[in-house]
């Protein structure tokens, strides 16, 4: 059967490499790009030095020490052994995913298609690679949930049926280009932030993998945002926020509010359906 070749530009984190062996298994792959975080510049610098920027890394530093403990990330995604990529011989390393670089690997390779998961916002001529586009999976369902923290703010506003994850094709906005799917975990009384996030997540590797092979045999998808949403920043989160949503957690907010898995497939009319 005929595979789509694409390129992968993802994170490192245990998520990233199960989406990325997902997409591995169901596509030819010709390179998987992670990006290092070690751009500089004085500008960056200046910013790293401001008291507002250094106070919000360390709350979000100690959130996330607290929230990762254990490894409990890779016991979910890798139960059985350590996080890895299926095919690490095509891993290339870059400063920041826009770096020029990435653009002349693009140009070279010329891919179907790129897919993206866990990267810095991609700007300027990258957005132009992949002849078919490309893609991203973003942890929130655009248009209502983009940005950061989607998972938390569902959560917060009580929106439980408004968690997951959305497949869409990336333009230049943040998480405004046209969706290809919505993928909604199953909720459980018993669920937390984390676990409704991780458990998106991994359905939506899935829902990647299938959006890859579909689009090889001719399928075209993909519908245009209409509303604007709300775009959540990591500097809208703050302590009394959390503090707010463990309480009613704890409270039981989630229990007779259950939802099975869903997903939801935007396709052109001309495409006809699946």
């Amino acid at each position: 059967m005929k595979k789509l070749r694409i390129m992968i530009l993802c994170g490192q984190s245990a998520r990233h490499l199960y989406v990325a062996n997902a997409l591995i298994e169901s596509a030819d792959v010709c390179a998987i790009i992670h990006e290092s975080g070690t751009q500089f510049s004085f500008n960056r610098l200046r910013k790293y030095l401001s008291p507002r920027f250094v106070f919000s890394k360390i709350w979000r530093w100690i959130r996330d020490r607290r929230r990762y403990t254990n490894n409990n990330e890779t016991q979910f995604f890798f139960p059985l052994t350590s996080p890895h990529l299926l095919r690490p011989e095509l891993v290339r390393f870059v400063s920041h995913i826009n770096h020029p670089q990435v653009v002349t690997w693009a140009n070279e390779l010329n891919p179907d298609m790129v897919c993206v998961f866990g990267t810095s916002l991609i700007r300027g001529p990258l957005l132009e690679a992949g002849q078919l586009g490309m893609v991203n999976l973003h942890g929130g369902l655009s248009p209502e949930y983009r940005g950061a923290d989607c998972t938390f703010w569902a959560l917060f506003n009580e929106e439980p049926e408004k968690i997951g994850c959305t497949l869409h094709f990336i333009n230049a906005g943040i998480d405004t280009g046209a969706i290809v799917a919505h993928v909604c975990p199953e909720i459980r009384a018993s669920d937390d932030e984390l676990t409704l996030f991780w458990r998106a997540v991994k359905e939506s590797a899935a829902v990647y993998a299938d959006f890859l092979k579909k689009s090889a045999e001719g399928a075209r998808f993909g519908l245009p945002q209409t509303e604007k949403g709300r775009l959540y920043q990591v500097k809208d989160r703050q302590l009394r926020h959390e503090r707010s949503l463990s309480a009613r957690l704890s409270a039981g907010m989630l229990h007779g509010r259950e939802l099975p898995a869903r997903v939801h497939w935007f396709i052109p009319e001309t495409s006809g359906t699946l």
